[in-house]
């Protein structure tokens, strides 16, 4: 069945069912309810409906609070101490998965067995990825030990097992490819398109090259100043019908407020497209940004063009971090380039070695001789 939202399917007879949850047994195993409608709004509202009906919890949880208050109460505390699109990730996590299913539940009954069931219902019937999985847990036990300080030693904190997170290859272009996306963009040069070789040779985050302004970009000094991020998140007070809005904000952690040198080819290049305006966004070359949304899709056009596939964003940034290593770039300049709490990171997640590197060093009189 195909599926949207909140554990709401098509079914094969062309109705929407939303599943809700109905109770919590005394086991911690959890019952739930299902209603329909021809439309997916209608089996949402029906859904909506039904839960504000829907069975109390156990007898032992008469008069105490509930988890989601607790998940509420969570979220107040921790406002102030992360960024507003981290903010607004753990309220979508609380509302779409945590809230409807373990909501209902006094804390005291939400045990490692409830745990694992609400996890593999993510990853089966929501057929969410690991990753997604972890981050939703991740919050679960945020809230469950906010939870446990509040009454100390009323109830232990359950163990909460993650699933393994598969680690996909990541897109890298080859020095080939690389220099047709180069060659390609160069022609009919543009804003947007000079943006994207920016990226390409300074490893720019896609949230920190929408917020680039050229008040940022130092010519004469060869240096890019990062210190903000555009993103586009969910607006969680509404006031028209439009559900999202776009965010300046600060970048995605301390470590990303930077400097980035700049070759002297890519400083020349910025000679060349530098606006008279110091407020002006470069991928517009106005004062009013583009959307991230918008740079992608005009990326997914340019390598079509040029016959390159599974390319995105950050795959500039990976290429990026690949021509430093193997150019023999120092790790450590490398992670502070890329604006990386630490080393490691940049090790684990943006070191790659090209084949060609490879043969290179294996060929090395020192590697191994025969």
């Amino acid at each position: 069945m195909a599926k949207k939202g909140e554990n709401i399917y098509k079914r094969k007879d062309g109705r929407w069912e939303a599943r809700y949850v109905l109770c919590h047994e005394p086991s911690g195993r959890i019952r739930y309810g299902s209603c329909y409608g021809q439309s997916y709004r209608e089996a949402k509202e029906k859904a909506a409906q039904a839960r504000q009906g829907a069975a109390e919890p156990p007898p032992e949880a008469a008069g105490g609070p509930l988890l989601s208050s607790f998940c509420d109460e969570w979220l107040k505390r921790i406002q102030s101490q992360v960024r507003q699109s981290t903010f607004v990730k753990y309220a979508s996590i609380l509302e779409k998965h945590i809230k409807p299913d373990l909501g209902a539940a006094p804390p005291g009954m939400v045990s490692e067995t409830l745990i694992d069931r609400f996890r593999q219902s993510l990853l089966t019937e929501r057929e969410l990825a690991p990753k997604t999985v972890r981050d939703i847990l991740a919050v679960l036990r945020s809230v469950l030990s906010f939870t446990a300080g509040q009454f100390p030693g009323l109830f232990p904190l359950p163990e909460i097992r993650y699933p393994k997170a598969e680690r996909r290859p990541i897109r890298v272009l080859s020095v080939q490819e690389q220099r047709r996306l180069t060659d390609y963009l160069l022609v009919g040069l543009d804003a947007c398109k000079f943006g994207i070789l920016l990226a390409l040779f300074t490893g720019l985050r896609l949230g920190e090259l929408c917020a680039l302004q050229w008040k940022n970009i130092s010519v004469p000094e060869r240096t890019i100043r990062v210190g903000a991020t555009l993103q586009r998140l969910r607006d969680l007070e509404p006031r028209t019908d439009q559900r999202t809005k776009l965010c300046l904000g600060e970048p995605k952690s301390g470590a990303s407020c930077r400097v980035i040198p700049m070759s002297e080819s890519v400083a020349g290049l910025c000679g060349r497209m530098e606006s008279p305006l110091p407020a002006a966004f470069v991928l517009t070359g106005t004062p009013e940004p583009m959307e991230p949304r918008a740079l992608q899709y005009r990326l997914q056009k340019y390598t079509k063009d040029c016959g390159l596939e599974g390319v995105h964003t950050h795959t500039l940034r990976h290429s990026f971090a690949t021509r430093c290593v193997e150019a023999g770039v120092e790790l450590k300049c490398l992670s502070e380039i890329l604006g990386h709490s630490s080393a490691s990171v940049t090790l684990d997640r943006y070191v790659h070695s090209s084949w060609e590197l490879k043969l290179e060093n294996v060929n090395k009189p020192e590697f191994l001789t025969l």
